[in-house]
């Protein structure tokens, strides 16, 4: 195998999603700066899955006019718009218009709508082109897809987004019998340097994403790393290289007895309608939970154990998923029973998290120090479990072919669009979830 193509495929796969992580991780140093505040995350919410209408464009096409599509073409397009989206940020996030009388930040909703653009079409549009390369560099693309959210992440903490430290803010009520309320204000702490300069390295890192794209077409040593199976805008090539090698299939893909019958419709017809349905069925569901409902509660369930805890588990977490994708490159199971059992095990890891949300600004061992190392935990668990069912779904996928892997990313957007439109009323709409203060919530102690 060769390093450079695994370099190449992590580089590319790290651009599929970190214009969008790096704009929630900034999130708290830029509302204080624009009219939407607080609000600003219930906004990019709705724009990210509006811009779901790139993906929808792709996977339509590629059902009904299978071949007209240029993908590369596609990729160079939205690499490039998230590229130049990422830098006019750094310049325009903090200009404002006014429409009906009142402020909006127009031009930091507009880029944010294409960025969204371009990372939901990515789930369409880079998995298939993987196709063209041997099916070990599928996991380096994921563990790179992890990667675009851990960087963003690594980024923020140095530069000290979200650091908050509780200021004493005592008030004299009474000045003859010197009455006095103490009263604790949470503030954050300047940025060790500005928005402006994050966005100009969430732009660099696109760019390298281009770069990355650009080589894995054209460098030689990257030509003999390609798959012998070679698709042209989505259509398998035939050639009498690929005829003979289907008759050494056998040997070369354990996963696959020879002449073996057809249990379906789907791509090689190794699997039956039915665990079709469970496979697919599974990836929305893990991706719904990975991608919205858990993250968007993900304040509530560890706010309450500390500021320290909430930045231990988000920072963990991010690293958690390229650290499955890792693993998955030793371990590329294809078990469905044991893909089913980690679902399980995600999904009841998530539960926890969930139920710690709705008790917040109190939920369980808040007074100890045990839980918060138990949500921390938890979080690494969900993402450990779930990332890894997704490289086993996405290398499941990869050998039902080109088509298969576009209705993976299909799927995946819309398993993230359910999340989205269940999560979204509760939490920006009916205000289920309490976050609480951070330096004046004080929880009874008899609680367990």
């Amino acid at each position: 195998m060769s390093l450079l193509t695994h370099l190449l495929a992590c580089l590319f796969g790290m651009g599929s999603w970190v214009s969008i992580n790096g704009l929630w991780v900034e999130l708290p140093l830029i509302v204080n700066h624009i009219p939407e505040g607080w609000y600003l995350p219930s906004y990019l919410s709705v724009l990210i899955q509006m811009a779901n209408v790139g993906p929808l464009f792709v996977t339509l096409m590629h059902r009904f006019r299978p071949g007209v599509l240029n993908e590369s073409a596609v990729i160079y397009v939205i690499i490039s718009l998230g590229t130049v989206a990422s830098f006019l940020l750094g310049f325009f996030w903090k200009e404002t218009v006014v429409v009906a009388g009142v402020p909006r930040s127009v031009a930091l909703l507009v880029l944010t709508f294409f960025l969204a653009a371009v990372d939901c079409t990515s789930s369409v549009t880079f998995l298939p082109f993987m196709m063209k390369l041997k099916p070990q560099y599928l996991t380096t693309y994921y563990i790179g897809e992890g990667v675009s959210g851990l960087l963003p992440a690594v980024v923020a903490l140095i530069q000290g987004v979200g650091v908050v430290h509780c200021v004493n803010n005592t008030q004299t009520l009474n000045s003859s019998n010197s009455s006095e309320i103490f009263h604790l204000h949470a503030q954050y702490q300047p940025a060790n340097f500005s928005a402006e300069v994050f966005f100009f390295i969430l732009s660099t890192m696109m760019l390298v994403c281009l770069v990355a794209f650009l080589l894995l077409n054209y460098h030689p040593a990257v030509g003999r790393e390609h798959s012998n199976n070679q698709y042209t805008n989505g259509v398998k090539e035939s050639s009498q290289k690929n005829r003979n090698s289907v008759e050494h299939k056998a040997m070369m893909d354990p996963y696959r007895p020879a002449n073996q019958k057809r249990k379906s419709s789907f791509g090689t017809g190794a699997y039956s309608g039915m665990q079709v349905l469970y496979i697919f069925g599974i990836l929305a569901w893990v991706n719904a939970l990975s991608n919205v409902v858990l993250p968007s509660v993900q304040s509530y369930s560890c706010m309450p154990y500390g500021n320290n805890i909430y930045h231990l588990s988000a920072t963990m977490a991010a690293v958690s998923n390229p650290l499955a994708c890792f693993i998955a490159l030793f371990l590329p199971i294809r078990s469905l029973l044991l893909m089913g059992a980690l679902t399980v095990i995600g999904s009841v890891a998530g539960a926890y998290i969930m139920g710690m949300a709705v008790l917040s600004p109190c939920p369980l061992l808040v007074n100890g120090a045990s839980g918060g190392v138990i949500i921390v935990l938890v979080w690494i668990l969900f993402i450990l479990t779930l990332s890894y069912v997704k490289v086993m779904i996405g290398v499941i996928l990869r050998d039902e072919g080109h088509s298969a892997l576009v209705w993976c990313g299909a799927v995946v957007q819309l398993g993230s669009l359910l999340g989205a439109v269940t999560m979204f009323p509760l939490v920006s709409v009916y205000s289920y979830f309490s976050s609480g203060d951070a330096c004046n919530t004080k929880c009874a102690t008899g609680r367990p």
